[in-house]
């Protein structure tokens, strides 16, 4: 499980792609690497993986094609850097909201609105996921834990304070760019409800 309080944002050094398979190599802060031993989840711009090499302050994780096609992570390059944070342990502070790891999809940003102390980013959503966006809810953008600003059509926002641009990757994310998505899973688990009781009842 995860909180959504993304705990640095991390190069990645090494990328090996094989064929329908990749593995690639984060550089950890030493606060990161703190007890980290093989086996361990890590969220990948929310994305949960299992660290499988740790090599000084380089840490591996393999990817599935799965993975590669559901996430953005498939798209990453030597150089860039992502959100990441740590599984929650049982007594952590829970800041933001609880999230799985296991994301429904990508969605496109598609306006970017800066102000002096405010950032407003609209993202693009699949109609299919809409239905479990609302205002004020929360929902999960690669990793990081948003409260919902609006909701219009197939198209939502967030509003981002200085520190969340300062410690994330939303501090720089563009019209265009993909972002991985999770919806809040107490929203998602009620609307399914709602409509597998009002099928069956015709």
């Amino acid at each position: 499980m995860f909180t959504g309080i993304v705990q640095a944002t991390v190069e990645v050094v090494h990328i090996e792609k094989k064929k329908d398979f990749q593995s690639h190599a984060l550089r950890f802060t030493e606060a990161l690497l703190e007890g980290l031993s093989l086996g361990a989840s890590v969220a990948h711009n929310g994305c949960c993986l299992t660290a499988t090499k740790v090599e000084g302050d380089l840490v591996w994780f393999d990817l599935m094609q799965a993975t590669l096609n559901l996430t953005n992570l498939g798209t990453l390059a030597e150089g860039d850097k992502i959100n990441v944070e740590r599984a929650a342990k049982f007594g952590d502070e829970i800041g933001g909201h609880s999230m799985s790891g296991h994301i429904m999809c990508t969605a496109q940003v598609s306006e970017v609105i800066d102000t002096e102390n405010n950032r407003q980013v609209w993202i693009d959503l699949p109609k299919h996921i809409t239905k479990y966006v609302f205002d004020k809810g929360y929902i999960g953008i690669d990793g990081i834990s948003l409260t919902v600003g609006e909701v219009r059509e197939h198209r939502f926002c967030v509003n981002l304070i200085p520190e969340t641009m300062l410690r994330t990757n939303m501090g720089w994310r563009k019209v265009g760019d993909k972002v991985n998505i999770e919806v809040d899973p107490q929203t998602q688990a009620v609307v399914d409800t709602v409509e597998r009781v009002l099928a069956a009842r015709g």
